[in-house]
């Protein structure tokens, strides 16, 4: 055994393994500054999370004044003014009617009470045998085991399949990959609601207690949105079931596509839904479960949900979001994200839309893709082997950029896209360098692997 003090300090377990990353030091709005003091255009608002813009010095001021006040009370012991108050906020944005919210510490955490909700209202209902829940390949949900299994993300759930197995899956509604069978990917609406009153039918009677769905899938896929008529056949497909439909809208919600919400864009009401990272806008970790008024009673006459985490019902982070929500609210935000995401695929188009390895550029409001092909025509992707993806996000880091990626859309192993999230309160000139500074990115990194 090593006496050496030194092996005794403690090492930060970083999320890129083995990587020397910059120290950040401060930012501000659409720019984060490291100790050395080179600026970062943050094109990703971290991992999709940041949209009301960095250095919102009011949003600190109401987390000091709560964390003055109190920073923690359990959620069986107190509830709280922040919290009552946020609730009342921002139930008349929610997509679910009659919300009732259940906030959390993050979009994990979110899921999983939405899963515990599904279960505790059919066990009201007194259909115990409603077990099986399902959701779509090339969707992410989470990285908590339970979430991970409903994510149909190959490459995160390929280190922990022999924990996983529980819930089914159904094609990805990928219009660009439609009808290939290793991304199982499906782009016509009767082929998608065919194949769910199949696994429906399969499962057996009043065996599917709910669908979980992203409306646009974001970090998987690269902001891709099903076919139009697909949200409206699928509610009524859970309808016409039984099923619950659960709505993820942890990337997509708090005005990331242009609406408050993504399943805004359908006029879709579901009955249990998940939110996150836009909720706090990247200033405390929060996440809301939100369930209907009805999913919400139903529960509450069979006996309550069995269910908490430590860190639920915080009223600092309900002090945050409430601020947040403020801001979204009186600056016109949503709005400025579908009228910036417009101007932002624009320019991507009249930069990338000749380029041979550019196969989509799409998306809603400021959550914007890219998929990155080796041959356009075939749309075959560059081989895992090539990193070209980590090529791309090295060039653009170092001209000051910083993108969000995804890896697998093809087959599972193989495919690149680009996503982009940055701030609301990003500045056309901005946009006008993130389009630039991409293409010469992905033209470098594509030259490189060949």
């Amino acid at each position: 055994m090593s006496t050496d003090k030194t092996n005794q300090l403690g090492r930060v377990f970083q999320r890129t393994l083995g990587s020397d990353l910059p120290f950040a030091a401060r930012a501000e709005g659409s720019t984060v500054w490291d100790t050395e003091g080179r600026p970062y255009l943050d094109a990703a608002g971290g991992a999709i999370v940041v949209n009301v813009g960095h250095g919102r010095q009011s949003v600190v001021d109401a987390m000091e004044r709560q964390a003055r006040a109190f920073t923690y009370v359990h959620g069986t012991t107190f509830t709280s003014e922040p919290l009552e108050s946020y609730v009342r906020a921002v139930g008349s944005h929610l997509p679910v009617d009659d919300p009732v919210i259940y906030p959390v510490s993050g979009g994990s955490e979110a899921i999983e009470s939405c899963l515990k909700m599904a279960r505790s209202y059919h066990l009201a209902r007194r259909e115990p045998d409603r077990t099986v829940v399902l959701a779509r390949h090339g969707s992410y949900h989470g990285n908590s085991i339970g979430a991970l299994d409903l994510s149909g993300r190959a490459p995160l759930r390929r280190p922990y399949e022999p924990w996983l197995g529980r819930f089914g899956h159904v094609s990805a509604a990928y219009p660009y990959r439609a009808g290939e069978a290793a991304a199982h990917a499906l782009g016509d609406v009767d082929l998608l609601v065919a194949e769910l009153e199949t696994a429906i039918a399969e499962a057996g009677p009043g065996r599917v207690a709910a669908l979980v769905a992203e409306p646009i899938v974001g970090a998987t896929l690269g902001a891709v949105s099903p076919p139009d008529g697909y949200w409206p056949a699928v509610a009524d497909v859970c309808r016409r079931h039984g099923v619950l439909l659960v709505v993820d809208e942890v990337m997509t919600g708090f005005g990331r596509t242009g609406r408050w919400f993504g399943i805004d864009h359908w006029g879709i009401r579901p009955d249990i839904m998940s939110a996150a990272k836009g909720a706090a806008g990247g200033y405390f970790p929060l996440g809301l479960a939100v369930a209907s008024g009805n999913v919400y009673a139903t529960i509450t006459a069979g006996g309550g949900f069995v269910h908490g985490f430590t860190y639920s019902h915080s009223p600092v982070g309900a002090a945050v979001a409430g601020e947040v929500l403020r801001i979204l609210e009186t600056e016109n935000l949503v709005e400025a994200s579908a009228v910036k995401g417009e101007r932002l695929l624009e320019l991507l188009r009249d930069r990338l839309g000749d380029n041979p390895n550019v196969g989509d550029i799409r998306g809603r409001g400021l959550l914007v893709g890219l998929e990155l092909v080796a041959d356009r025509g075939t749309r075959r992707s560059f081989p895992r082997s090539a990193r070209l993806i980590e090529r791309v996000m090295a060039h653009a880091r170092k001209d000051g950029v910083l993108l969000y990626h995804g890896t697998g859309n093809e087959d599972g192993t193989n495919g690149d896209t680009v996503l982009l999230g940055p701030p609301f309160v990003v500045t056309d000139a901005e946009l006008e360098t993130i389009a630039r500074v991409l293409g010469t990115a992905i033209e470098a990194a594509a030259q490189e692997a060949g």
